[in-house]
């Protein structure tokens, strides 16, 4: 049985990449109930990279796990889990940390990235490590699937080394090499500004927000300056680009028709973006703001799936430990 394993951290509510991107594919396959083991935690620990403020990572965290239970995700099929309730990770970690070179991770994009953004004085050891903790993250459960966008592509090829040089260093093999997985239709959903959606970026769209905000997250999406009266390109545009994810064909159809006669303002087809995602998601919309106002039923999944997945990651930190010649750790 395949392992697969995603994560997604709690900066916030779901955008609609990361429910395009990641959610409603990986409850597709847990739902499925296919020949495959999934691992889908909330990563409030990669969190604190970016957020100090433990309430907000606390509250991020109630977001995203009611996100995933309003599409339906089934927890009986899967392990979901919150990934601070899980601490042999950050044991894991730690090894891997002592066992793989400096330098490698100084060469990781993330990371190069983000200190050409920021004051040096103010990097932390978590954010170079960052590849290091998502490594213990996959190997820990051995996962062979990681579903990724394209940013993540280097990590999961550190976490492939990681998994080589310790198996080299101890003479068995304990870890399997995973392997990125890519949602080619939804591996770059823009944003209201044409690039990558994100949060940090502040082009992202809220499906979860109240209709006034999402109608004005929708409305800002940037377009070109044609006139009402011009013939509009349904391959550039970045209104129709969302359009069509999210559309069925017959509607995609009749709005590049429209586009292309002319005739057809961006602030029509934006308005029609607005009612396809308010439509599309009505019933998502809804359970999701009674999950919210059921924090201790959240809590209640989010423990329930944490037992289960301590009860792997207790028995494969333990072999972990023997070949490290360290003494085993009982298990509650």
């Amino acid at each position: 049985m395949e392992k697969i394993l995603t994560g997604i951290r709690s900066t916030g509510t779901p955008h609609l990449g990361n429910i395009l991107g990641v959610i409603i594919p990986s409850v597709g396959i847990v739902n499925r109930n296919e020949k495959h083991s999934s691992f889908i935690f909330i990563a409030d620990l990669h969190s604190m990279i970016q957020i100090n403020n433990i309430k907000t990572i606390i509250n991020n965290t109630y977001q995203i796990a009611a996100a995933w239970l309003a599409f339906g995700l089934n927890t009986e099929n899967c392990f979901f889990y919150r990934q601070s309730d899980v601490s042999e990770v950050t044991e894991l970690a730690w090894y891997f940390s002592c066992f793989f070179p400096y330098q490698r991770l100084t060469l990781a994009h993330s990371f190069k990235n983000e200190i050409s953004k920021i004051d040096k004085r103010k990097i932390s050891m978590g954010l170079f490590a960052y590849p290091i903790l998502m490594a213990a993250d996959i190997l820990l459960y051995n996962a062979q699937i990681v579903p990724v966008g394209k940013d993540q592509l280097q990590h999961i090829e550190i976490t492939r080394r990681i998994a080589t040089s310790f198996n080299q260093r101890i003479g068995k093999k304990l870890f399997v090499l995973p392997n990125a997985f890519l949602q080619k239709k939804t591996m770059s959903v823009p944003g209201t500004d044409g690039k990558k959606m994100s949060k940090s970026k502040k082009n992202w769209i809220n499906i979860f927000s109240s209709d006034e905000i999402l109608k004005k997250q929708i409305m800002s999406i940037r377009t070109d300056s044609k006139s009402l009266e011009e013939k509009k390109d349904p391959e550039t545009d970045y209104v129709m680009s969302l359009y069509k994810l999210i559309a069925p064909l017959d509607k995609i159809d009749k709005m590049k028709k429209k586009y292309l006669k002319g005739g057809y303002g961006y602030s029509e087809a934006k308005i029609a973006l607005y009612e396809l995602i308010i439509h599309k998601f009505s019933t998502e919309r809804k359970k999701f703001f009674s999950f919210i106002k059921n924090k201790s039923l959240l809590d209640h999944i989010l423990s329930l799936g944490a037992e289960k997945a301590k009860r792997i990651a207790n028995e494969r930190l333990n072999d972990i430990r023997k070949c490290l010649k360290l003494k085993p750790i009982k298990s509650n």
